[in-house]
């Protein structure tokens, strides 16, 4: 089965393949990927691949780039800079045409990392109405390793614990409330209920400082939709 994922946040759909529109010319190879800043302490990232960077604008802190952006493939030498232009962290990934990535500088206090994840949206289906979840665990000078627990239509879906910069796979989840905790002793002790609809895809992020009392950095469980997913009869 083709999947097709439609990037709510932007309007607009990508396909698997990420299609030239221009069909008179050579199809360029492109995967796409969407970024995020998870570090608490950089209130302003910006991501460059190979130099060029990747959004007109640096990502504050939680913020992403809202979208997929299409992107060249190959290995690609990727940096995180801070507001002041100082590199945060340096690597390089293999970018693979047609595929989905998300990019997440994750980090404090002088130690980051950009932590690449494949988003295997071919690998999920779409016949039985479900949605899609996963988490990062980006909370920050993690003391000992918090346990994370997701619910879903009365079933448990992820009870784990979760080592720092770590990004589980997409669950399949009945639609409608989830129910998602993160905890570890009175360090880390954070729930919260969202609601996701059928055959959309999500990431909840966890983020923050343990012990943080302020409303930016404390420990606190985000989400975003990466798109929806439909089937397709071809390319």
């Amino acid at each position: 089965m083709v999947l097709v994922l439609s990037v709510a946040a932007a309007g607009i759909l990508f396909t698997a393949c990420l299609k030239n529109n221009d069909t008179n010319t050579p199809q360029t190879p492109v995967a796409g990927l969407m970024a995020f800043n998870l570090a608490p302490d950089q209130s302003a990232v910006t991501i460059t691949l190979s130099g060029n960077a990747l959004t007109a604008s640096p990502l504050g802190y939680t913020s992403y780039t809202g979208a997929y952006q299409s992107i060249y493939t190959g290995t690609r030498a990727i940096e995180s800079f801070s507001q002041a232009n100082a590199s945060l962290v340096s690597t390089s990934y293999n970018f693979e045409q047609d595929k989905y990535y998300s990019l997440f500088v994750v980090g404090y206090n002088n130690s980051y990392r950009n932590v690449v994840s494949l988003d295997n949206f071919d690998s999920l289906s779409t016949t039985q109405g479900n949605a899609y979840i996963r988490y990062i665990n980006a909370i920050a000078d993690t003391v000992g390793t918090p346990a994370v627990t997701i619910t879903a239509g009365g079933n448990s879906v992820v009870n784990e614990n979760a080592s720092f910069a770590s990004v589980s796979e997409f669950k399949a989840v009945s639609p409608g409330s989830v129910s998602i905790a993160v905890k570890n002793g009175t360090a880390i002790d954070t729930s919260r209920t969202i609601s996701v609809e059928q055959n959309k895809a999500y990431t909840i992020l966890l983020t923050g400082v343990p012990g943080a009392t302020d409303d930016i950095k404390k420990v606190q469980i985000r989400f975003i939709q990466n798109g929806s997913l439909a089937s397709t009869n071809g390319m």
